[in-house]
């Protein structure tokens, strides 16, 4: 059995510490059975609290529920060495841990980076996936952009061109950019006028090391290693049932989710017309009816 799984505490949450690599990556488990949901968040460097938490009650509906801090976030390792940040090396420290904690046939959800990821992974492993769930996510970088430039674009010219000077000169800590990308965040990231206490948990625990070399300073600037990946051309052999889920308002929103459907043989799009890029905290009913409905339909 590959990786050194050593389990926690077993009450509600089964916290389980697996060897990847050397490092130390802690994995969650909540509920019994091999009906396994595997859940791959976003960032990268961001803490699962927020994919997570909201999830844990499919543990009382037959499902189990897997999370897992990735490496360089949450209470994993933090190593500081920017050689690590890449999604191929990522891609096998989930298999790692998927193999480690012996989860077998997983339905994987993947959102934002976690989609990419899953991607990625569903690619490389694909006997591994029951069905796969591409939630607020992309199959296409270079696509997303001009999607992200779209929205900076509605915050008025002469704001696109103040953050245009400030991202040329690296100042991106200036108030009046700061002002700019937050607005976009209450838009296109969460639109709930008071944000969720595990998002919160989340975000205020962000490693940018892995962030920033891997997708860049913010949401609405791709500058890292990923701004060119784009898996579009390989999605057709994704021969598993997909469900791919957006927001109207998502940051990768519904044009990325057109491009996917398109190509992909066997997938469902689903979208929340009053949410950004977590409706399972927008519209919590409406996403956990469509993602129940849909893994029943695998089972």
């Amino acid at each position: 059995k590959p990786g050194n799984a050593k389990m926690i505490e077993s009450q509600d949450v089964e916290v389980v510490e697996v060897e990847v690599d050397g490092y130390r990556i802690v994995s969650y488990s909540y509920g019994r059975g091999d009906n396994v949901l595997f859940l791959l968040n976003g960032g990268p460097g961001l803490p699962c609290d927020y994919l997570r938490d909201p999830h844990i009650p499919l543990a009382g509906e037959g499902y189990r529920v897997v999370a897992f801090d990735q490496l360089g976030c949450g209470n994993s390792d933090r190593p500081e060495d920017p050689t690590l940040w890449s999604i191929s090396r990522y891609v096998e420290e989930v298999e790692t841990v998927r193999r480690a904690l012996g989860l077998d046939h997983v339905h994987l959800l993947g959102q934002s980076w976690g989609g990419w990821l899953s991607i990625e992974y569903a690619l490389t492993y694909p006997a591994a996936i029951r069905s796969l769930i591409l939630a607020n996510t992309c199959g296409d970088l270079p696509h997303l952009t001009t999607e992200l430039n779209r929205m900076r674009e509605a915050l008025g010219s002469e704001t696109v061109a103040m953050m245009q000077h400030h991202e040329a000169l690296g100042t991106l800590d200036h108030p009046e950019y700061q002002a700019a990308i937050t607005i976009l965040n209450y838009r296109h990231v969460c639109r709930l006028k008071e944000w969720p206490a595990s998002v919160l948990a989340s975000v205020n625990d962000w490693n940018m090391g892995p962030y920033g070399t891997m997708q860049g300073p913010n949401e609405f600037l791709y500058i890292g290693n990923l701004k060119d990946w784009n898996r579009i051309p390989d999605m057709h052999r994704l021969q598993m049932p997909v469900l791919i889920v957006t927001g109207t308002h998502d940051e990768i929103g519904p044009a990325c989710a057109l491009k996917m459907d398109n190509v992909l043989p066997n997938s469902e799009v689903v979208i929340f017309p009053n949410s950004s890029h977590v409706p399972f905290f927008e519209e919590p009913d409406d996403y956990f009816n469509a993602l129940k409905y849909f893994l029943e339909k695998q089972s």
